[in-house]
Protein backbone atom coordinates (compact mmCIF):
# COMPACT_ATOMS: atom_id res chain seq x y z
CA UNK A 1 0.00 0.00 0.00
CA UNK A 2 2.70 2.43 0.85
CA UNK A 3 4.56 1.69 -2.16
CA UNK A 4 1.57 2.53 -4.50
CA UNK A 5 1.19 5.93 -2.60
CA UNK A 6 4.48 6.43 -3.63
CA UNK A 7 4.80 5.83 -7.19
CA UNK A 8 1.53 7.82 -7.42
CA UNK A 9 3.63 10.59 -5.99
CA UNK A 10 6.16 10.27 -8.80
CA UNK A 11 4.08 10.65 -11.30
CA UNK A 12 2.06 13.82 -10.29
CA UNK A 13 4.79 15.84 -11.68
CA UNK A 14 4.13 14.91 -15.64
CA UNK A 15 0.44 16.03 -15.42
CA UNK A 16 1.50 19.85 -15.26
CA UNK A 17 4.68 19.08 -17.57
CA UNK A 18 2.49 17.21 -20.70
CA UNK A 19 -0.62 20.62 -20.28
CA UNK A 20 2.50 23.16 -20.52
CA UNK A 21 3.58 21.37 -23.81
CA UNK A 22 0.25 21.36 -25.02
CA UNK A 23 -0.38 24.86 -24.44
CA UNK A 24 2.89 26.27 -25.80
CA UNK A 25 2.40 24.05 -28.89
CA UNK A 26 -0.68 25.52 -29.71
CA UNK A 27 0.18 28.83 -28.83
CA UNK A 28 2.92 28.56 -31.04
CA UNK A 29 0.22 27.25 -33.80
CA UNK A 30 -2.28 29.62 -33.26
CA UNK A 31 0.29 32.65 -32.89
CA UNK A 32 1.73 31.21 -36.15
CA UNK A 33 -1.58 31.50 -37.82
CA UNK A 34 -1.69 35.23 -36.80
CA UNK A 35 1.68 35.63 -38.73
CA UNK A 36 0.75 33.81 -41.51
CA UNK A 37 -2.05 35.38 -42.41
CA UNK A 38 -0.84 39.10 -41.90
CA UNK A 39 -0.32 39.03 -45.62
CA UNK A 40 -3.13 36.30 -46.57
CA UNK A 41 -6.69 36.61 -46.74
CA UNK A 42 -8.20 34.98 -43.81
CA UNK A 43 -10.76 31.85 -44.10
CA UNK A 44 -13.82 32.62 -45.65
CA UNK A 45 -12.84 35.90 -47.57
CA UNK A 46 -15.15 36.41 -50.83
CA UNK A 47 -13.65 39.14 -53.48
CA UNK A 48 -16.13 39.25 -56.05
CA UNK A 49 -17.84 35.89 -55.59
CA UNK A 50 -14.06 35.03 -55.95
CA UNK A 51 -12.82 32.90 -52.82
CA UNK A 52 -9.33 33.80 -52.04
CA UNK A 53 -8.93 31.62 -48.59
CA UNK A 54 -5.47 31.94 -48.05
CA UNK A 55 -4.27 33.55 -51.06
CA UNK A 56 -1.64 36.52 -51.12
CA UNK A 57 -1.76 39.52 -52.91
CA UNK A 58 0.82 38.53 -55.33
CA UNK A 59 -0.70 34.55 -55.62
CA UNK A 60 -4.06 36.75 -56.98
CA UNK A 61 -2.01 38.71 -59.74
CA UNK A 62 0.05 35.45 -60.10
CA UNK A 63 -3.32 33.66 -60.59
CA UNK A 64 -4.65 36.23 -62.90
CA UNK A 65 -1.51 36.52 -65.27
CA UNK A 66 -2.12 32.20 -66.08
CA UNK A 67 -5.95 33.16 -65.90
CA UNK A 68 -8.20 31.25 -69.24
CA UNK A 69 -11.50 30.91 -69.43
CA UNK A 70 -13.20 28.02 -70.73
CA UNK A 71 -15.97 28.56 -72.89
CA UNK A 72 -18.37 25.85 -73.59
CA UNK A 73 -20.33 26.20 -77.47
CA UNK A 74 -23.27 24.48 -78.52
CA UNK A 75 -22.35 22.68 -82.10
CA UNK A 76 -25.43 22.21 -84.80
CA UNK A 77 -25.68 18.52 -83.84
CA UNK A 78 -26.41 19.04 -80.58
CA UNK A 79 -22.61 18.28 -78.84
CA UNK A 80 -20.58 20.56 -77.07
CA UNK A 81 -17.46 22.63 -78.37
CA UNK A 82 -14.98 24.10 -76.33
CA UNK A 83 -12.32 27.08 -76.97
CA UNK A 84 -10.05 29.11 -74.49
CA UNK A 85 -9.96 32.89 -73.90
CA UNK A 86 -6.54 33.75 -72.43
CA UNK A 87 -6.56 36.63 -69.68
CA UNK A 88 -2.84 37.13 -71.55
CA UNK A 89 -4.63 37.89 -74.63
CA UNK A 90 -7.42 40.50 -73.29
CA UNK A 91 -4.81 42.08 -71.08
CA UNK A 92 -5.98 41.03 -67.43
CA UNK A 93 -4.68 42.41 -64.80
CA UNK A 94 -5.51 44.11 -61.24
CA UNK A 95 -6.47 47.87 -62.12
CA UNK A 96 -5.15 48.71 -58.34
CA UNK A 97 -4.09 46.51 -55.26
CA UNK A 98 -4.98 48.69 -52.81
CA UNK A 99 -8.24 47.82 -52.50
CA UNK A 100 -7.09 44.22 -51.84
CA UNK A 101 -4.89 45.47 -49.97
CA UNK A 102 -7.37 47.76 -47.45
CA UNK A 103 -9.26 44.13 -46.96
CA UNK A 104 -6.16 42.74 -45.45
CA UNK A 105 -5.27 45.36 -43.40
CA UNK A 106 -9.15 45.29 -41.89
CA UNK A 107 -9.44 41.58 -41.47
CA UNK A 108 -9.24 40.55 -37.90
CA UNK A 109 -6.21 37.91 -38.03
CA UNK A 110 -6.74 36.78 -34.31
CA UNK A 111 -9.84 34.67 -35.08
CA UNK A 112 -7.76 33.51 -38.25
CA UNK A 113 -9.22 29.72 -37.01
CA UNK A 114 -12.55 30.71 -37.76
CA UNK A 115 -14.64 30.63 -41.38
CA UNK A 116 -15.79 34.43 -41.12
CA UNK A 117 -17.61 34.97 -44.90
CA UNK A 118 -16.25 37.78 -45.47
CA UNK A 119 -17.94 38.93 -48.57
CA UNK A 120 -16.21 41.97 -51.33
CA UNK A 121 -17.56 43.85 -54.45
CA UNK A 122 -14.45 45.82 -55.69
CA UNK A 123 -15.48 48.30 -58.22
CA UNK A 124 -13.71 48.34 -61.16
CA UNK A 125 -10.46 45.80 -59.07
CA UNK A 126 -10.39 43.65 -62.61
CA UNK A 127 -8.78 45.63 -65.97
CA UNK A 128 -9.30 43.96 -69.53
CA UNK A 129 -8.77 45.36 -72.65
CA UNK A 130 -12.96 45.71 -73.93
CA UNK A 131 -11.76 45.70 -77.74
CA UNK A 132 -9.19 42.70 -77.03
CA UNK A 133 -11.96 40.97 -75.37
CA UNK A 134 -14.40 41.78 -78.52
CA UNK A 135 -12.12 40.36 -80.78
CA UNK A 136 -11.50 36.95 -78.76
CA UNK A 137 -15.43 37.00 -78.89
CA UNK A 138 -15.43 37.11 -82.17
CA UNK A 139 -12.98 34.90 -82.89
CA UNK A 140 -15.14 32.31 -81.29
CA UNK A 141 -15.94 29.22 -84.13
CA UNK A 142 -19.85 29.96 -82.93
CA UNK A 143 -19.42 33.50 -85.11
CA UNK A 144 -18.28 31.67 -88.00
CA UNK A 145 -20.45 31.59 -90.70
CA UNK A 146 -19.54 28.19 -92.11
CA UNK A 147 -20.12 26.62 -88.18
CA UNK A 148 -22.73 28.57 -87.32
CA UNK A 149 -26.78 27.59 -88.15
CA UNK A 150 -29.34 29.98 -88.24
CA UNK A 151 -32.63 29.29 -85.82
CA UNK A 152 -35.57 28.40 -87.89
CA UNK A 153 -38.63 28.99 -86.74
CA UNK A 154 -41.66 25.91 -86.59
CA UNK A 155 -43.73 26.55 -89.86
CA UNK A 156 -45.84 24.65 -92.57
CA UNK A 157 -45.29 21.70 -94.72
CA UNK A 158 -45.90 21.93 -98.55
CA UNK A 159 -49.28 20.63 -99.11
CA UNK A 160 -48.54 17.13 -99.57
CA UNK A 161 -51.35 15.49 -101.57
CA UNK A 162 -52.91 12.85 -99.65
CA UNK A 163 -51.73 13.75 -96.42
CA UNK A 164 -52.24 17.74 -96.76
CA UNK A 165 -50.40 19.89 -94.39
CA UNK A 166 -48.59 19.31 -91.47
CA UNK A 167 -46.19 21.58 -88.76
CA UNK A 168 -42.93 21.10 -89.34
CA UNK A 169 -40.80 21.55 -85.50
CA UNK A 170 -38.16 24.80 -84.97
CA UNK A 171 -34.68 24.52 -85.29
CA UNK A 172 -32.70 25.67 -82.60
CA UNK A 173 -29.30 26.02 -84.48
CA UNK A 174 -26.59 27.59 -82.49
CA UNK A 175 -26.37 31.28 -84.04
CA UNK A 176 -24.38 33.55 -81.14
CA UNK A 177 -26.05 36.61 -80.00
CA UNK A 178 -22.72 38.38 -79.97
CA UNK A 179 -24.42 41.45 -77.46
CA UNK A 180 -25.42 38.44 -74.93
CA UNK A 181 -22.40 36.27 -75.30
CA UNK A 182 -19.81 39.73 -74.48
CA UNK A 183 -22.14 40.33 -71.45
CA UNK A 184 -21.71 36.49 -70.16
CA UNK A 185 -18.14 36.44 -71.04
CA UNK A 186 -17.28 39.85 -69.29
CA UNK A 187 -19.40 38.21 -66.26
CA UNK A 188 -17.41 35.00 -66.22
CA UNK A 189 -13.97 36.94 -66.52
CA UNK A 190 -14.94 39.73 -63.83
CA UNK A 191 -15.21 36.54 -61.83
CA UNK A 192 -11.85 34.55 -62.53
CA UNK A 193 -14.62 32.00 -63.28
CA UNK A 194 -13.00 28.81 -64.98
CA UNK A 195 -15.82 28.28 -67.51
CA UNK A 196 -18.69 29.90 -68.97
CA UNK A 197 -21.55 27.77 -70.95
CA UNK A 198 -23.18 30.29 -73.40
CA UNK A 199 -25.80 27.54 -73.81
CA UNK A 200 -26.71 27.79 -70.37
CA UNK A 201 -26.11 31.72 -70.29
CA UNK A 202 -29.18 31.97 -73.35
CA UNK A 203 -26.19 33.38 -75.53
CA UNK A 204 -27.86 31.95 -78.92
CA UNK A 205 -30.77 33.36 -80.59
CA UNK A 206 -34.10 31.24 -80.64
CA UNK A 207 -36.63 30.38 -83.03
CA UNK A 208 -39.30 33.04 -83.18
CA UNK A 209 -42.20 29.88 -83.65
CA UNK A 210 -42.34 26.70 -82.07
CA UNK A 211 -44.39 24.21 -82.90
CA UNK A 212 -46.87 23.58 -79.91
CA UNK A 213 -47.35 27.67 -80.25
CA UNK A 214 -51.26 28.28 -79.98
CA UNK A 215 -50.72 29.90 -83.39
CA UNK A 216 -48.79 27.27 -85.02
CA UNK A 217 -51.64 24.95 -84.37
CA UNK A 218 -54.32 27.18 -84.52
CA UNK A 219 -53.11 28.05 -88.46
CA UNK A 220 -52.95 24.04 -88.60
CA UNK A 221 -56.70 23.87 -87.76
CA UNK A 222 -57.71 26.33 -89.93
CA UNK A 223 -55.49 24.73 -93.17
CA UNK A 224 -57.34 21.45 -92.27
CA UNK A 225 -60.46 23.34 -92.97
CA UNK A 226 -59.36 24.76 -96.64
CA UNK A 227 -57.76 20.90 -97.44
CA UNK A 228 -61.56 19.49 -96.88
CA UNK A 229 -63.05 22.28 -99.33
CA UNK A 230 -65.04 20.81 -102.32
CA UNK A 231 -66.92 23.73 -103.89
CA UNK A 232 -69.29 22.33 -107.53
CA UNK A 233 -69.97 23.93 -110.21
CA UNK A 234 -72.48 22.77 -113.00
CA UNK A 235 -72.56 23.96 -116.80
CA UNK A 236 -75.50 21.64 -117.96
CA UNK A 237 -73.70 18.30 -118.84
CA UNK A 238 -70.46 19.67 -117.60
CA UNK A 239 -69.22 19.83 -113.65
CA UNK A 240 -66.18 22.05 -112.47
CA UNK A 241 -64.98 20.56 -109.23
CA UNK A 242 -62.71 23.16 -107.48
CA UNK A 243 -61.70 20.76 -104.14
CA UNK A 244 -59.36 21.45 -101.54
CA UNK A 245 -55.86 20.25 -103.15
CA UNK A 246 -56.40 23.19 -106.02
CA UNK A 247 -57.15 25.91 -102.90
CA UNK A 248 -54.34 24.89 -101.03
CA UNK A 249 -52.63 25.76 -103.68
CA UNK A 250 -53.85 29.28 -103.69
CA UNK A 251 -52.49 30.03 -100.10
CA UNK A 252 -50.11 32.20 -98.93
CA UNK A 253 -48.91 31.09 -95.64
CA UNK A 254 -46.43 33.83 -93.84
CA UNK A 255 -45.13 32.39 -90.39
CA UNK A 256 -48.47 32.15 -88.71
CA UNK A 257 -50.38 33.95 -90.91
CA UNK A 258 -52.63 32.84 -94.09
CA UNK A 259 -54.07 34.40 -96.90
CA UNK A 260 -55.81 33.72 -100.07
CA UNK A 261 -54.22 34.39 -103.70
CA UNK A 262 -57.22 36.53 -104.87
CA UNK A 263 -55.16 36.59 -107.86
CA UNK A 264 -55.35 32.80 -108.63
CA UNK A 265 -58.74 33.05 -107.46
CA UNK A 266 -59.41 35.11 -110.67
CA UNK A 267 -57.46 33.44 -113.01
CA UNK A 268 -60.11 30.35 -112.21
CA UNK A 269 -62.86 32.55 -112.48
CA UNK A 270 -61.83 34.08 -115.88
CA UNK A 271 -61.01 30.31 -117.04
CA UNK A 272 -64.30 29.38 -116.31
CA UNK A 273 -65.80 32.23 -118.11
CA UNK A 274 -63.49 31.43 -120.80
CA UNK A 275 -64.74 28.23 -121.69
CA UNK A 276 -68.63 28.35 -120.34
CA UNK A 277 -69.44 32.63 -121.64
CA UNK A 278 -71.32 32.42 -125.05
CA UNK A 279 -71.78 36.40 -125.38
CA UNK A 280 -70.77 37.85 -128.29
CA UNK A 281 -69.53 34.12 -129.81
CA UNK A 282 -70.77 32.85 -133.62
CA UNK A 283 -73.41 30.51 -133.70
CA UNK A 284 -74.48 28.27 -136.46
CA UNK A 285 -78.48 27.98 -136.53
CA UNK A 286 -79.95 25.48 -138.59
CA UNK A 287 -83.21 27.60 -139.52
CA UNK A 288 -86.97 26.21 -140.52
CA UNK A 289 -85.60 26.27 -144.49
CA UNK A 290 -83.44 23.35 -143.61
CA UNK A 291 -80.49 25.72 -144.12
CA UNK A 292 -77.86 26.82 -141.53
CA UNK A 293 -76.61 29.69 -141.10
CA UNK A 294 -73.59 31.23 -138.93
CA UNK A 295 -74.40 34.35 -137.36
CA UNK A 296 -71.66 36.14 -135.24
CA UNK A 297 -73.42 38.94 -133.99
CA UNK A 298 -75.63 39.66 -131.15
CA UNK A 299 -75.73 39.68 -126.95
CA UNK A 300 -77.37 36.95 -126.44
CA UNK A 301 -75.58 34.37 -124.29
CA UNK A 302 -74.05 33.40 -120.81
CA UNK A 303 -72.14 36.49 -119.89
CA UNK A 304 -70.35 35.98 -116.48
CA UNK A 305 -69.47 38.65 -113.97
CA UNK A 306 -65.72 38.08 -113.65
CA UNK A 307 -65.61 40.04 -110.86
CA UNK A 308 -68.38 39.72 -108.81
CA UNK A 309 -68.15 36.13 -108.69
CA UNK A 310 -64.30 36.06 -107.71
CA UNK A 311 -64.95 37.91 -104.97
CA UNK A 312 -67.80 35.80 -103.93
CA UNK A 313 -65.76 32.82 -104.63
CA UNK A 314 -62.97 34.22 -102.59
CA UNK A 315 -65.54 34.70 -99.55
CA UNK A 316 -66.56 31.27 -99.88
CA UNK A 317 -63.14 29.70 -99.60
CA UNK A 318 -62.07 32.12 -96.65
CA UNK A 319 -65.38 31.35 -94.81
CA UNK A 320 -64.85 27.41 -95.61
CA UNK A 321 -67.77 27.25 -96.84
CA UNK A 322 -68.23 24.05 -99.39
CA UNK A 323 -71.38 23.43 -101.10
CA UNK A 324 -72.83 23.75 -104.86
CA UNK A 325 -72.23 27.51 -106.65
CA UNK A 326 -74.05 29.14 -109.37
CA UNK A 327 -72.00 31.64 -110.94
CA UNK A 328 -72.81 35.63 -110.51
CA UNK A 329 -74.52 36.14 -114.39
CA UNK A 330 -73.99 39.58 -115.73
CA UNK A 331 -76.54 37.97 -118.20
CA UNK A 332 -77.95 34.56 -118.56
CA UNK A 333 -79.02 32.40 -121.57
CA UNK A 334 -81.74 29.39 -121.95
CA UNK A 335 -78.86 26.62 -121.83
CA UNK A 336 -75.87 25.47 -120.78
CA UNK A 337 -75.97 22.74 -123.39
CA UNK A 338 -75.29 23.98 -127.16
CA UNK A 339 -76.88 25.73 -128.47
CA UNK A 340 -77.39 27.88 -125.17
CA UNK A 341 -80.91 29.44 -126.84
CA UNK A 342 -82.57 26.26 -125.98
CA UNK A 343 -84.93 25.03 -128.32
CA UNK A 344 -87.96 28.08 -127.57
CA UNK A 345 -87.08 31.25 -129.35
CA UNK A 346 -88.15 33.77 -132.26
CA UNK A 347 -86.77 32.85 -135.42
CA UNK A 348 -86.32 36.11 -137.59
CA UNK A 349 -85.80 35.69 -141.67
CA UNK A 350 -85.02 39.07 -142.54
CA UNK A 351 -84.51 38.02 -146.16
CA UNK A 352 -87.90 36.37 -146.16
CA UNK A 353 -89.85 38.73 -143.93
CA UNK A 354 -90.91 35.72 -141.98
CA UNK A 355 -90.88 34.90 -138.25
CA UNK A 356 -91.27 32.18 -136.40
CA UNK A 357 -91.77 31.16 -132.77
CA UNK A 358 -90.94 27.44 -131.15
CA UNK A 359 -91.13 26.53 -127.86
CA UNK A 360 -89.50 23.94 -126.82
CA UNK A 361 -88.88 22.52 -130.31
CA UNK A 362 -92.59 22.93 -131.26
CA UNK A 363 -93.22 25.27 -133.78
CA UNK A 364 -95.87 27.70 -131.86
CA UNK A 365 -96.89 30.47 -134.54
CA UNK A 366 -96.05 32.05 -137.48
CA UNK A 367 -96.25 35.59 -139.44
CA UNK A 368 -95.09 37.60 -142.04
CA UNK A 369 -93.50 41.47 -140.92
CA UNK A 370 -92.05 44.19 -141.66
CA UNK A 371 -88.79 45.57 -141.14
CA UNK A 372 -86.24 48.54 -140.89
CA UNK A 373 -86.31 50.13 -144.65
CA UNK A 374 -83.42 49.00 -146.39
CA UNK A 375 -83.11 52.30 -148.62
CA UNK A 376 -82.68 54.87 -145.91
CA UNK A 377 -79.87 52.53 -144.56
CA UNK A 378 -82.34 51.13 -141.22
CA UNK A 379 -81.40 47.55 -142.50
CA UNK A 380 -82.78 45.10 -139.24
CA UNK A 381 -79.07 44.23 -137.72
CA UNK A 382 -78.88 40.01 -137.45
CA UNK A 383 -77.46 38.50 -134.18
CA UNK A 384 -79.18 36.51 -131.20
CA UNK A 385 -80.63 38.68 -129.09
CA UNK A 386 -83.30 38.71 -125.59
CA UNK A 387 -85.60 40.06 -124.91
CA UNK A 388 -85.25 42.80 -123.06
CA UNK A 389 -88.27 43.34 -121.56
CA UNK A 390 -91.82 43.24 -122.69
CA UNK A 391 -94.51 45.75 -122.03
CA UNK A 392 -98.12 46.89 -122.86
CA UNK A 393 -99.70 49.74 -124.24
CA UNK A 394 -96.42 51.65 -125.18
CA UNK A 395 -96.01 54.81 -127.34
CA UNK A 396 -93.62 55.09 -129.82
CA UNK A 397 -93.37 58.79 -130.01
CA UNK A 398 -91.13 60.96 -133.56
CA UNK A 399 -90.71 64.44 -134.05
CA UNK A 400 -93.95 65.22 -135.20
CA UNK A 401 -96.30 62.41 -134.11
CA UNK A 402 -96.98 59.88 -131.20
CA UNK A 403 -98.37 56.40 -132.25
CA UNK A 404 -99.42 53.84 -129.76
CA UNK A 405 -98.80 49.96 -130.00
CA UNK A 406 -100.40 47.82 -127.40
CA UNK A 407 -97.51 45.18 -127.59
CA UNK A 408 -93.43 45.88 -127.32
CA UNK A 409 -91.18 43.40 -127.30
CA UNK A 410 -87.28 45.01 -127.68
CA UNK A 411 -84.54 43.03 -127.92
CA UNK A 412 -81.89 45.24 -129.41
CA UNK A 413 -82.02 48.48 -127.61
CA UNK A 414 -84.99 50.09 -129.03
CA UNK A 415 -85.37 47.63 -131.52
CA UNK A 416 -88.04 45.29 -131.02
CA UNK A 417 -91.23 43.20 -131.81
CA UNK A 418 -94.64 45.16 -132.15
CA UNK A 419 -98.02 45.15 -133.48
CA UNK A 420 -98.32 48.17 -136.38
CA UNK A 421 -101.93 48.83 -136.68
CA UNK A 422 -100.64 51.40 -139.88
CA UNK A 423 -100.11 49.17 -141.69
CA UNK A 424 -102.47 46.91 -144.16
CA UNK A 425 -99.95 44.73 -145.73
CA UNK A 426 -96.96 42.99 -144.17
CA UNK A 427 -94.61 40.97 -145.75
CA UNK A 428 -92.76 40.75 -148.98
CA UNK A 429 -90.34 43.43 -150.04
CA UNK A 430 -91.96 46.53 -148.31
CA UNK A 431 -89.28 47.00 -146.34
CA UNK A 432 -87.00 48.13 -148.96
CA UNK A 433 -88.20 51.43 -149.83
CA UNK A 434 -91.00 51.57 -146.90
CA UNK A 435 -90.05 49.74 -144.14
CA UNK A 436 -89.16 50.80 -140.25
CA UNK A 437 -86.69 52.40 -138.33
CA UNK A 438 -84.99 48.79 -137.78
CA UNK A 439 -88.34 47.61 -135.59
CA UNK A 440 -90.27 44.60 -136.63
CA UNK A 441 -93.63 45.47 -137.66
CA UNK A 442 -96.04 42.81 -136.67
CA UNK A 443 -100.03 42.29 -137.71
CA UNK A 444 -102.09 43.01 -134.33
CA UNK A 445 -103.19 39.70 -133.60
CA UNK A 446 -99.85 38.11 -134.56
CA UNK A 447 -97.97 40.52 -131.83
CA UNK A 448 -100.74 40.23 -129.42
CA UNK A 449 -100.09 35.98 -129.80
CA UNK A 450 -96.36 36.28 -130.11
CA UNK A 451 -96.52 38.64 -126.47
CA UNK A 452 -98.75 35.92 -125.11
CA UNK A 453 -95.66 33.56 -125.64
CA UNK A 454 -92.19 35.26 -125.23
CA UNK A 455 -90.86 36.50 -121.73
CA UNK A 456 -87.99 39.00 -120.54
CA UNK A 457 -85.07 36.31 -121.96
CA UNK A 458 -86.79 34.72 -124.64
CA UNK A 459 -83.88 34.46 -127.31
CA UNK A 460 -84.80 36.65 -130.83
CA UNK A 461 -82.68 35.26 -133.92
CA UNK A 462 -82.09 37.31 -136.85
CA UNK A 463 -80.44 36.86 -140.01
CA UNK A 464 -80.28 36.54 -144.14
CA UNK A 465 -80.98 33.74 -145.88
CA UNK A 466 -79.99 34.69 -149.56
CA UNK A 467 -83.00 32.54 -151.68
CA UNK A 468 -85.82 32.78 -149.25
CA UNK A 469 -86.66 36.56 -151.07
CA UNK A 470 -90.45 36.79 -151.15
CA UNK A 471 -92.31 37.93 -154.47
CA UNK A 472 -92.62 41.73 -154.82
CA UNK A 473 -95.56 43.35 -152.25
CA UNK A 474 -97.22 46.85 -153.56
CA UNK A 475 -95.46 49.46 -151.54
CA UNK A 476 -98.01 50.86 -148.55
CA UNK A 477 -96.35 54.42 -147.15
CA UNK A 478 -98.49 54.24 -144.28
CA UNK A 479 -95.56 53.43 -142.20
CA UNK A 480 -94.10 56.43 -142.66
CA UNK A 481 -95.01 57.97 -139.40
CA UNK A 482 -92.72 56.76 -137.19
CA UNK A 483 -89.50 57.37 -137.99
CA UNK A 484 -87.34 58.91 -135.07
CA UNK A 485 -89.39 57.56 -132.75
CA UNK A 486 -89.35 56.96 -129.44
CA UNK A 487 -90.21 54.79 -126.23
CA UNK A 488 -92.65 56.03 -123.80
CA UNK A 489 -95.04 54.65 -121.17
CA UNK A 490 -97.45 56.90 -119.90
CA UNK A 491 -95.55 60.24 -118.70
CA UNK A 492 -92.26 58.41 -118.50
CA UNK A 493 -90.03 58.60 -122.14
CA UNK A 494 -87.33 57.06 -122.74
CA UNK A 495 -84.85 58.56 -125.57
CA UNK A 496 -84.11 56.13 -128.56
CA UNK A 497 -80.87 56.79 -128.67
CA UNK A 498 -80.08 54.28 -131.21
CA UNK A 499 -82.05 55.89 -133.82
CA UNK A 500 -83.02 52.32 -135.09
CA UNK A 501 -86.65 51.89 -133.51
CA UNK A 502 -89.57 51.07 -135.04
Amino acid sequence: MEKQTEEKKRSLPLVPLICGVLAALLLAVYCGGVIYYQNRFVRGTVIDQVNVSGMTIAGLEERIGSYTLRVLERKSDGTTLEEEIPGTDIGLSYASTEPLQEILEGQNVWLWFLTQNLEYELEDALSWDEDALEDAVEALQGFDDDFAVEPMDAHISEYVSGSGYSIVEETQGNTLNLSRTLTAVSAAVAGLEEEVDLDAEGCYETPGLYADDEEMLSLLEKLKTYEDLTITYTFGDNVEVLDGETICSWLIIDGSEVTLDTEQVEEFVAALRKKYDTIFRSRTFKTSYGTEVTISTGDYGWWMNYVQEAAELAEMIENGESGERTPVYYQTAASYDTPDYGNTYVEVNLTAQHLFYYENGVLIMESDFVSGNSAKGYDTPTGVYGITYKQRDATLVGETYETPVSYWMPFNGNIGLHDATWRSTFGGDIYKTNGSHGCINLPYAKAQELYSYVEQGTPVICYYLPGTEPAPTEVDTSGETEDNMQITEGTEETTDTGGTAE
